[in-house]
């Protein structure tokens, strides 16, 4: 690949997340708004938005695609797998509500009918799954605690904590974090 041809990809890289990012700030604001307006919040014409996306349903799709793969990096970068389980936990805590909070108009719509999108959430479904085993096996959660309950526990709180935007990250999972473990933990918390 020549020099020419990697500044090209790389640009039109970078035009497409500017567009992604714009319609993820107009759209977190205004949820009708057109293409017209994401084009002026991107600085970008409009005839470059439909270029790189055919409708406004291909866009928010792209939305949706690009929020799911950072969420998955999110949880990856946590290491979920391999790190102490409540390090892992806080980590993937602190981790997915930056992406919650930066993407929450995708995010909300993350839940598409595109099969990568879906094997992308069942694989993060999976990790957490062996995270609160390890947590369990560790005793970070009580042995009596059903692990699926205390996941779903556990995503309805993030569901709100990023809906609520009470704070930053790290401050909202520590607060997350704490509030399962002394929910359905032994006791053991953060602080």
């Amino acid at each position: 690949m020549s020099d020419t041809t990697r500044a090209l990809r790389s640009d039109a890289e970078r035009t497409v997340r500017t567009i992604l990012e714009a319609a993820e700030r107009v759209l977190s604001r205004h949820p009708a708004a057109s293409m017209e307006q994401i084009a002026e919040a991107a600085g970008v014409a409009r005839t470059t938005v439909h270029r790189r996306f055919a409708s406004r349903e291909a866009l928010v799709d792209a939305m949706a695609a690009w929020a799911t793969r950072q969420f998955a990096e999110a949880v990856e970068a946590a290491n979920p797998d391999t790190t102490p389980p409540l390090v892992a936990l806080y980590q993937v805590t602190a981790n997915v509500l930056r992406v919650k909070s930066d993407w929450n108009f995708a995010m909300s719509r993350a839940l598409s009918a595109d099969p990568e999108v879906a094997r992308v959430h069942a694989d993060v479904e999976e990790r957490c799954e062996r995270l609160f085993s390890r947590a369990q096996e560790a005793g970070v959660l009580r042995g009596d605690v059903d692990p699926q309950w205390a996941k779903r526990v556990y995503y309805a709180l993030i569901h709100e904590s990023a809906q609520v935007r009470d704070g930053e990250p790290d401050a909202l999972a520590a607060r997350l974090v704490d509030t399962l473990l002394r929910g359905v933990g032994t006791g053991r918390g953060l602080a």
